[in-house]
């Protein structure tokens, strides 16, 4: 009975998995097509120095489990076209044309999701939009516990 309730577990996991590598390659796909100026990284990038006031390139090397120099390389990239700015505390801040460029890219998003779920309740919306919320903040708290162990 333990063996056949793991397997379903690993199956479901699985599908789980292949799942959110779809809507990974979807998502990706979707900002490349509406914004082909931006990659999904600098779109990724974009939005989070948008909601996080006084982010540093740090701050999104952490958030986004990448490498420092990754992260330079995309902000050196997105500074050199006039998208982010660095503040005299080196703090990043979104321009006006990182801000124009962003929320045209977002409608274009914004639309898109809507005619994929436009026959999906507003309860399913929200509950899928609630179980995204927890996977993230699991997930954010598991890289948070990773980096205290790294520490520690």
């Amino acid at each position: 009975m333990a063996a056949e309730a793991n397997s379903d577990a690993t199956q479901v996991n699985e599908d789980l998995l292949d799942q959110l590598s779809l809507y990974g390659r979807r998502a990706r796909g979707a900002v490349e097509r509406v914004a082909p100026e931006l990659s999904f990284a600098e779109y990724s990038l974009l939005g989070y120095v948008r909601t996080t006031d006084g982010a540093r390139a740090h701050d999104l090397a952490q958030v986004f489990g990448l490498d420092k120099s990754t992260v330079s390389r995309q902000l050196a990239g997105l500074t050199r076209r006039g998208l982010v700015e660095r503040d005299e505390t080196r703090c990043l801040r979104v321009t006006p044309e990182g801000e124009r460029l962003l929320r045209s890219a977002r409608a274009a998003l914004l639309d898109l999701l809507g005619e994929r779920v436009t026959d999906w309740t507003l309860e399913e919306r929200r509950t899928l939009a609630d179980l995204m919320r927890r996977y993230n903040t699991a997930d954010a708290k598991h890289d948070a516990e990773a980096i205290g162990r790294t520490i520690s």
